[in-house]
């Protein structure tokens, strides 16, 4: 039943062979890796007026050149990715460049600020998605927790279904989106260059209270909360091997275009702020308030709305493919649990998916859905991950030295200073509005990360065979004990197997009703084969505890010996019949699976419908 909801929920599996025929064009890689990217213009102006305003009007004035500010470091990081793509064709993006070139502490950390990234995109995308909902439709404001939990949901179910089919979910959202934002862009244009009446938003005859003063310290913040228009640029260098050939070529040019993309659109998006008098509202998001201006509230202005909503929801599917993969290649290099490599139906990395939208979907419970309140937490592993990265490609260019290495070494020192600066602004901004949670994780999941990594080859070389192994091994004694709970036709098989295996061969019955221990002892006589029953009280009607004190005395009993301990359980045909019955054997190979030189087996006796 389980295997027939899975494939009408998720299609049909696909045999490892269609993996290569699983891989995106550009045109469908665009959407499925740098909406994310492109999603955070529809916030990012909205944070650098957010730190603004005490300023009043001056805030649309400072606005701009902190968002060209902003435009020349994309520009910079989105150069140095491309050098990124072509180095490491195979993907891992920051992690692979950084544990290869700064060594394996930095590398973990990198990796610990991608993945910390990645779960902060989903939750930050999706709490803005459903914020630009909200500012549609006010009513639906008590209810921003639930729609943010069940839009991770359809998201993870999305990607659940497969690479390019969620690519070509979510390429249409992700093109009417900047369709629209670009017909906003350019009649918001034409308005200012031809003259024509302006709706302002915040009329030039009311005046906008100046609370403080502008400071070093005001732009710095100002230009940290922009920055998350930067965020998601390092998408494409981890997901190289889910473009098609030619890999590196293709996702080098989606980089291009996405940070064109964004960059003209940010800026563009700032100066319409300006244009039209716009600061940030609690109950209305800045693009909102753009769009009414420029449109009213007709149907375009509601397909902004519907196109933002969706590209801020959809954004999460960044993270949805570069979480997984990234938790994957840990894993390969034994630094997270193994069962993140594993392919699912899909030919997907079911596993990290899935993680992802649990964890944060609990993000977006405790800070109730406020984007503003995820935002500090979000850009500080970014750009610490921006700056390990690009000073690993410069160890890179100077160790191999290959053609024009001291030019991209150049344009790789200029992204690791200008992403350090900005790393080190956030930090300190925005330390005390939540990013020390971030910079405290970090170091925690690093922690884990060796932890996991001690293990594996502890027990990697308690596995490890050596020539000693190869002595002829000395034969197994054991005991047979068969839990039963009465006599019927489903104990009979286990009482068969368990004296086939041992000559010490005994039954074992917990009394927890001395009626049913009476009638047993009366069949028991007929149908026992002889195998002799022992009867435990068990005073407190619990299995476990009588049962391990046994088996303790049957082990001091006979030293050496191996206790295989034979657990009856008949099979019913229909699922449903399973709720009707005691699941007291699970219980029991769990509680038995630490103990040692004891082996549980089951006999199954499948019941006939």
């Amino acid at each position: 039943m389980f295997t027939k909801l899975r494939q009408l929920l998720l299609g049909k599996p696909l045999p490892t062979a269609r993996q290569i025929h699983e891989r995106l064009p550009k045109f469908l890689a665009l959407p499925v890796f740098a909406s994310d990217a492109l999603s955070s213009v529809a916030y990012a102006t909205e944070e650098i007026l957010l730190a603004l305003v005490v300023i009043g009007t001056g805030a649309w004035h400072v606005s701009q050149w902190i968002a060209v500010a902003i435009a020349i470091l994309l520009g910079i990081v989105a150069l140095s990715y491309r050098q990124t793509i072509f180095a490491y064709p195979h993907g891992g993006g920051s992690y692979t460049v950084t544990k290869e070139n700064l060594g394996v502490l930095l590398g973990l950390i990198a990796a610990a600020s991608l993945l910390t990234d990645y779960v902060l995109t989903v939750s930050v995308s999706i709490a803005a998605g459903v914020a630009a909902i909200v500012s549609a439709y006010p009513d639906l404001a008590p209810y921003k927790v639930l729609l943010g939990v069940v839009f991770v949901a359809i998201v993870a179910f999305a990607n659940l279904r497969g690479l390019r089919e969620s690519g070509w979910l979510f390429a249409p959202p992700t093109y009417i989106f900047l369709f629209s934002l670009f017909a906003m862009t350019a009649v918001g244009l034409f308005k200012a260059i031809t003259h024509a009446p302006i709706h302002h938003i915040i009329p030039p005859t009311e005046s906008v209270p100046i609370t403080g003063t502008l400071s070093l310290w005001l732009v710095l913040r100002a230009f940290s909360g922009g920055c998350v228009a930067i965020t998601g640029t390092e998408a494409v260098a981890n997901g190289i091997p889910a473009f098609r050939p030619p890999e590196s070529k293709n996702a080098a040019t989606t980089v291009a275009i996405m940070a064109c993309i964004l960059g003209a659109l940010f800026m563009s998006s700032t100066y319409l702020a300006h244009l039209y008098r716009v600061l940030p509202s609690e109950h209305e998001t800045v693009i909102s308030q753009i769009a009414r201006g420029t449109f009213g509230k007709g149907w375009f202005y509601y397909l902004i709305q519907y196109a933002t909503a969706a590209i801020l929801i959809l954004a999460a599917n960044t993270a949805f493919q570069d979480f997984p993969r990234l938790s994957s290649i840990l894993a390969r290099d034994r630094f997270a649990p193994r069962q993140l490599t594993n392919l699912g139906d899909k030919l997907v990395f079911s596993n990290g998916i899935t993680a992802l939208a649990t964890i944060a979907a609990l993000l977006i419970v405790i800070f109730h859905g406020e984007t503003h309140a995820l935002i500090p937490l979000y850009a500080v592993g970014v750009f610490v991950t921006f700056t390990l990265s690009q000073t690993g490609m410069v160890i890179r260019h100077r160790r191999l030295k290959l053609n024009r290495w001291r030019t991209h070494a150049i344009i790789n020192s200029i992204g690791a200073f200008a992403t350090g600066v900005v790393a080190i602004v956030i930090a300190s901004v925005k330390f005390m509005h939540g990013a020390y949670i971030v910079i405290f994780l970090i170091p925690a999941l690093v922690l884990v990360f060796y932890k996991i990594h001690q293990h594996y080859i502890k027990l990697g070389n308690q596995l490890r065979l050596s020539e000693d192994h190869y002595k002829e091994p000395e034969p197994i004694k054991s005991t047979s004990i068969v839990l039963v709970s009465s006599i019927h036709k489903g104990v009979m098989p286990a009482l068969k197997y368990a004296r086939s295996l041992s000559h010490d061969c005994r039954a074992l019955y917990i009394e927890v009703d001395g009626v049913e221990t009476a009638l047993l002892r009366d069949r028991w006589e007929i149908f026992g084969m002889d195998i002799p029953l022992v009867i435990l009280e068990s005073p407190y009607r619990t299995i476990i505890s009588p049962l391990f004190r046994y088996l303790d005395e049957a082990k001091k009993e006979r030293p050496g010996y191996v206790i295989t301990v034979v657990l009856p359980e008949f099979v019913v045909r229909k699922w449903w019949h399973r709720i009707l019955h005691n699941q007291s054997s699970l219980l029991i190979k769990f509680a038995l699976m630490t103990r040692r030189d004891i082996v549980i087996t089951n006999v199954r006796y499948f019941v006939e419908e």
